[in-house]
């Protein structure tokens, strides 16, 4: 849906023998040839087409002005759980395996907080549009976002997002501080056979780390019932925290910098063409062949650090010991473990569009080179890779057929032999009631770096990495078993359990999708070869056997009555084998609402949303290393997630009010909102939580 009053507005390439000029905002006026000063009056002024594409996509979108959903809107997913604040560490409970081929960090915690290439938005636009977003929940919780957008000429596109998170936290040493900035613009030459897109963007992300809470607390009689007052693993002796959401100091906790620049150039090579309309002559240009050259440059920072380490509560709770061979934690050191990654990448292709008029039908031959160095502490890491890729896609004109084929392999390098493979076939049902798409993906992946290759651990003392930039290390810490440390390595403390061979996914999937009867199905198959995990706070591990995991799901609209809507959403999941994965048998959704439009201007919807998911053993995170590890002993049994929302749209202004998990209320208790519900061993989620947002578009 729009978000604003939509016509269809004149957009001018090339006007040969016509006396225009471009104004201010990329709109085309004619100049009057008698009268140099007077302007035509243009219609559409007041009026706005938009539309953007993602990378690497030829698929139109049109912005989202509904409002029934909140989490259309909010960073983290609904069938997500964080470590108990808006921002912390989170993990998806649908089970999304990783299936990229070649290098991997292995770092994901904090991903859902990023801007990507893959999310970034190229528009186009008549108009320049902007939105201010304002999200301000419970205990000084906040959320800023700037998006601005414009067509500095008709073949030239600027946009800019900016977004902070910030967001103390009900519990001791868990505040979070995370900002995103991103800058993308889209050119067009004239003649349309030139076309760049480019981005930067920049991803910060400040997590304090408090461990969970001590064993042994009971939440139910804390002082004022303040959870501020429960202890922690880390960091119960730190006071208040900064609610300033521009700075924000982590003494102990994660610190991630990511750096992206993306540049993509093409040139085609087609078929010259003219369109007359309305005593208007459009330039048109179908590409038939293109040469296209792709760079990216990546910097990554990865960083665990405490300033005030206290050595008892490491070895207590973490089961890590920091004392070093120079008489132990003395005042002044520092824990830190660090891992900087840069990687550069050049992507050649060359692509063929068998129909001239559909661009959505092309065959694309690609290779790249990727240079890749680790900075790991005392020493260095560098890969270089050679791969080859190949893509078909076809969305046939009738638009009955939609096609997508793709291949990558590493043809060498470190990650020589990695590969990928994707089909799918989506058909559209007879009478346009609907789609079915089918598909199959095959991955064959080296372990991610912080499983397989990742050892060792750093205690350094502030006045030696200036004078020196001494690392200093030892053999492993109680915990870690008698393995003694290799004198090279100095990053994040990982232990690895025997040699870690390719992972191999396979994954089958459908989707059914049937709008007139606002019904969707999804299934999926995995099936798991030397799947590659966490199996302790440190230890990573290898699974020796084959399993495999079912996943279904089902989305349904029932329409009540004139002004009540029943949405449903529901997610069945299943493993088999030995599988080191768990997953929650049901997970679902359900909103009941009173939705309409009234007083003209007025867009409604209020009422009643329910999440509930079976109890599973929950992955576990471990803190130094920023890992969900697999547990197979402790389960985790929650109540239904109760919320109650308002939300309403008055032309380009939208309000989303929100009063969440009221099933923490305690009648016993006061009817004080103490039941807390648990998203893994030791690590409540919130009490009862109020949120306010603001979304508010404008068209200049």
């Amino acid at each position: 849906m729009m978000c604003c009053a939509v016509a269809k507005t004149q957009v001018y390439d090339t006007i040969p023998g016509g006396n225009y000029q471009y104004d201010s905002h990329g709109r085309p006026i004619k100049v009057d040839s008698a009268n140099q000063t007077l302007q035509h009056r243009d219609i559409y002024e007041d009026s706005i087409t938009i539309f953007y594409r993602y990378w690497d996509s030829t698929r139109i979108n049109k912005i989202d002005s509904s409002i029934n959903d909140f989490y259309t809107r909010y960073p983290v997913p609904w069938w997500y759980v964080d470590m108990g604040n808006f921002g912390s560490a989170a993990h998806s409970l649908i089970f999304q395996p990783n299936m990229k081929p070649g290098f991997d960090a292995g770092f994901h915690a904090y991903d859902i907080y990023r801007y990507t290439p893959e999310n970034t938005k190229f528009f186009q636009t008549t108009r320049p549009y902007s939105e201010t977003i304002y999200l301000l929940g419970s205990r000084a919780e906040q959320m800023i976002e700037l998006f601005h957008t414009q067509n500095r000429k008709s073949n030239f596109n600027i946009a800019f997002d900016f977004r902070v998170i910030n967001s103390p936290g009900a519990f001791k040493n868990q505040n979070t501080n995370n900002s995103n900035l991103r800058l993308n613009t889209f050119f067009q030459s004239s003649n349309k056979r030139y076309i760049n897109y480019f981005a930067v963007i920049n991803n910060k992300i400040l997590s304090s780390e408090n461990g969970g809470l001590k064993p042994n607390q009971n939440l139910d009689s804390l002082s004022f019932n303040d959870p501020f007052g429960a202890n922690t693993k880390l960091g119960s002796e730190l006071g208040q925290f900064s609610r300033n959401i521009f700075g924000q100091n982590i003494t102990i906790g994660t610190q991630y910098k990511e750096g992206i620049f993306l540049m993509r150039q093409s040139y085609d090579f087609g078929q010259k063409d003219s369109l007359v309309q309305d005593s208007v002559t459009y330039k048109l240009f179908y590409p038939r062949f293109r040469i296209q050259h792709t760079i990216q440059f990546t910097i990554d920072n990865y960083e665990y650090h405490d300033y005030d380490p206290v050595d008892s509560d490491y070895i207590k709770y973490l089961n890590y010991n920091p004392a070093i061979s120079y008489n132990g934690i003395s005042a002044g050191d520092t824990i830190k473990f660090k891992d900087k990654w840069q990687n550069l990448t050049n992507d050649f292709a060359l692509i063929s569009y068998p129909q001239k008029n559909n661009l959505n039908q092309f065959l694309k031959l690609n290779a790249g080179y990727e240079m890749i160095k680790g900075d790991l502490g005392s020493y260095s890491q560098n890969y270089d890779n050679l791969y080859t890729d190949a893509e078909y896609r076809n969305r046939t004109r009738n638009q009955l057929y939609d096609v997508e084929a793709s291949g990558k392999l590493y043809v060498t390098g470190h990650y020589a032999g990695d590969y990928s493979a994707y089909i799918s076939l989506k058909r559209s049902l007879r009478k346009n009631i609907g789609s079915l798409q089918v598909g199959f993906q095959n991955v064959n992946r080296t372990p991610s770096f912080m499983e397989s290759e990742n050892t060792g651990f750093t205690l350094t003392r502030p006045q030696y990495i200036e004078d020196l930039n001494t690392s200093y290390t030892t053999t492993r810490p109680t915990g870690f078993g008698t393995i003694v440390m290799n004198q090279s390595l100095t990053d994040f403390p990982v232990i690895q359990q025997g040699s870690f061979k390719k992972e191999n996914i396979t994954r089958l999937f459908a989707v059914i999708n049937i709008p007139p009867a606002n019904l969707q199905l999804t299934g999926e198959y995995y099936l798991f070869t030397n799947y590659t995990y966490f199996s302790s706070l440190y230890t990573s591990t290898q699974s020796s056997s084959v399993f495999n995991v079912l996943h279904v799901s089902a989305q349904k609209v029932i329409k009540v009555s004139k002004f009540f809507n029943w949405y449903l959403e529901g997610n069945l999941q299943q493993t088999a084998g030995n599988a080191p994965v768990n997953v929650p048998l049901v997970l679902a959704r359900s909103r009941f609402a009173f939705e309409g439009n009234f007083f003209k201007n007025l867009f409604l919807s209020t009422g009643i949303e329910v999440r509930y998911y079976t109890p599973y053993k929950t992955p576990v995170y471990s803190p130094l290393n920023g890992q969900f590890y697999f547990q197979d002993s402790t389960t985790i049994s929650t109540k239904p997630d109760v919320n109650i929302y308002l939300n309403f749209r008055i032309k380009s202004f939208k309000a989303f009010i929100r009063l969440e998990n009221l099933d923490t209320v305690d009648p016993s208790n006061g009817f004080s909102f103490t039941k807390y519900n648990y998203v893994a061993p030791l690590y409540p989620s919130r009490a009862l939580w109020f949120r306010v947002g603001i979304w508010w578009n404008f068209v200049n």
